[in-house]
């Protein structure tokens, strides 16, 4: 290809920018990230807003290369066959390659009164909305946190920490990802807060009021403010605009990340289903995402083939707190193993790994883009998509 080309990145969260920063490794391309916007939202700070002890938001000039322009607006469409976006602002953007990297946010909770009266927590505003109704409930309400997953168990840790009186209703287990041992320690930690943990088929939310959280064993939870962290859904422009998704609205891709409707168009993030089996919805997998999908869009540039995605995991971090936490490792293929690091080690390797996934990845790429190459490597994902698909898929 000759001359210039224009790439549109939708979605300035975490495997954005990676992407729309590594798209600069090349002077011939104009890039152009769409995000509605004029901040980068830290998500995995959220529970800290709400607690008051950060504002998860970052300048877009510490994150983004300095060649990648910023278009603050939302995609209400995409047009593939014209290769356009329309814009809720009423404009319309042409493109050459586009990265689908909206992420994604609260899934609808499908508990009758949960829509109306629970505080939802996976966007800025949501946790902003949070944060003043805590500040207008008296100390001593009573505040239900509904999802035993990190952002429930994180912003149940926080609150017990302030002193509100919280119980976390797991639904399950607590931890769902921990292995056992981690678990109990997590679970020790939140008793020493004060935090009431709620486990079990019993503890499953079957309606929600102004004042009271009801599970399915017939209690009452008195809640004057709830809080809703139980589970994550994925933006629907994709389906909107007519490409494929999985039933999650994930846009379905290929394992080098490219929409299997559109060469032109790729995912990366919480909004991708390569192969149709997607990566944990995690800050973890989007880092190294995004970068990869940036490739795939500068290969097809160089007229290269694209190679398959790598990712790989290494645990997962929880904060309890601002005086521990816990650090659960996991195999490269995301299981966990029961070795762990808690207490105050856990928080402090937490906080190094908030810190680090701003200053060593993030900023980094939009400093130095493209001066990171290597990536983990799940060595099981081909035997895992054999077994979905019941037969080897081509490795690019």
């Amino acid at each position: 290809m000759t001359g210039n080309t224009d790439v549109i990145v939708i979605g300035g969260g975490y495997a954005g920018v990676m992407a729309a920063s590594r798209l600069t490794r090349r002077d011939d391309v104009t890039v152009t990230l769409i995000n509605p916007r004029p901040r980068f939202v830290d998500r995995i700070r959220l529970h800290q807003l709400v607690a008051g002890s950060h504002d998860a938001v970052l300048d877009f000039e510490r994150v983004l290369g300095e060649r990648v322009r910023l278009t603050v607006d939302t995609v209400t469409r995409i047009d593939a066959a014209e290769r356009r976006v329309t814009l809720a602002g009423g404009d319309t953007i042409d493109y050459d390659h586009l990265i689908y990297a909206v992420g994604s946010g609260s899934a609808a909770p499908g508990v009758p009164g949960a829509a109306e009266f629970a505080y939802p927590l996976a966007g800025l505003e949501e946790a902003q909305r949070l944060r003043q109704a805590l500040d207008a409930a008296p100390a001593t309400a009573a505040v239900t946190v509904v999802g035993a997953g990190p952002t429930g168990i994180e912003t149940a840790a926080e609150l017990g920490e302030l002193g509100r009186a919280v119980t976390l209703v797991c639904g399950g287990v607590l931890g769902p990802y921990l292995h056992p041992r981690g678990r109990r320690s997590v679970a020790g930690r939140l008793a020493a807060l004060g935090v009431t943990v709620l486990e079990g088929p019993g503890a499953r939310v079957t309606a929600v009021t102004a004042d009271e959280v009801r599970l399915g064993d017939g209690r009452a939870l008195p809640s004057e403010v709830t809080v809703w962290t139980a589970g994550f859904g994925v933006p629907g422009l994709a389906a909107r605009s007519g490409l494929a998704t999985d039933a999650a609205g994930r846009m379905l891709t290929d394992e080098t990340l490219t929409s299997v409707d559109d060469p032109r168009i790729v995912a990366a993030g919480d909004s991708a289903a390569p192969s149709g089996l997607p990566y944990r919805m995690s800050c973890q997998a989007a880092v190294q995402l995004g970068p990869q999908a940036a490739e795939t869009v500068l290969s097809r540039i160089a007229g290269e083939r694209p190679a398959p995605v790598r990712v790989g995991f290494a645990g997962q971090c929880i904060s309890l707190g601002r005086r521990a936490g816990i650090f659960q490792f996991a195999r490269m293929n995301d299981t966990a193993v029961g070795l762990y690091v808690a207490g105050r080690a856990g928080g402090r390797l937490k906080e190094l790994i908030c810190e680090g996934i701003i200053a060593q990845q993030v900023a980094h790429e939009a400093r130095k883009p493209g001066s990171r190459s290597w990536w983990g490597k799940d060595g099981t994902r081909p035997l895992l998509l054999e077994a979905h698909h019941g037969r080897p898929l081509p490795t690019h």
